[in-house]
């Protein structure tokens, strides 16, 4: 089982920034107004929080929830998604993020084999989650539907950029 100590500092900010990458591609695709960003945006937190209590968790995927429960941990994070994102067009991000996401499950591949599967399948979990948070469409929270067409499509994007590389 893999463990912080064998990733660099950058690979390992990388993972720990990967559940909000996972949440902002949701975002990205279909912005549902203030407070459907607000709940797609905390879909990530929740994930990680609700990793630090399963005691089933992988334990990758736990020790990036605990690592970011610390201010080193957030720090770490942070720094990754400003390096990553500071200047970026707001109309390529979800590019980005996919593309990020897609070196994310590179680094698992190489780093991380044995944990790798487990990691992907808990990132496209916080997407999904992401996309059910809001609301699309409607009026005042009334009406709409739980996940967009648009959100589906960048699901399925998601899905493409964590699939592991042939012989990763």
């Amino acid at each position: 089982m893999a463990a912080k100590s064998d990733f660099t500092a950058d690979e390992w900010g990388k993972l720990l920034s990967s559940p909000m990458m996972a949440s902002m591609a949701i975002t990205a695709a279909d912005p549902s107004g203030v407070w459907g960003l607000i709940k797609e945006g905390m879909a990530g937190g929740w994930a990680l929080v609700d990793a630090r209590q399963n005691a089933q968790a992988n334990v990758l995927v736990k020790a990036v929830a605990e690592d970011f429960a610390t201010a080193d941990g957030r720090a770490a994070a942070r720094q990754a998604l400003q390096a990553r994102f500071a200047g970026a067009d707001i109309h390529l991000l979800k590019s980005a993020v996919l593309s990020e996401l897609a070196t994310v499950s590179e680094i698992l591949g190489k780093k991380a084999p044995q944990d790798a599967a487990a990691f992907r399948t808990w990132l496209q979990s916080v997407a999904q989650k992401a996309a059910e948070a809001g609301t699309e469409g409607g009026f005042l929270g009334f009406g709409g539907v739980a996940v967009s067409e648009a959100e589906k499509a960048t699901l399925a994007e998601i899905s493409a950029s964590l699939a592991p590389i042939q012989g990763a």
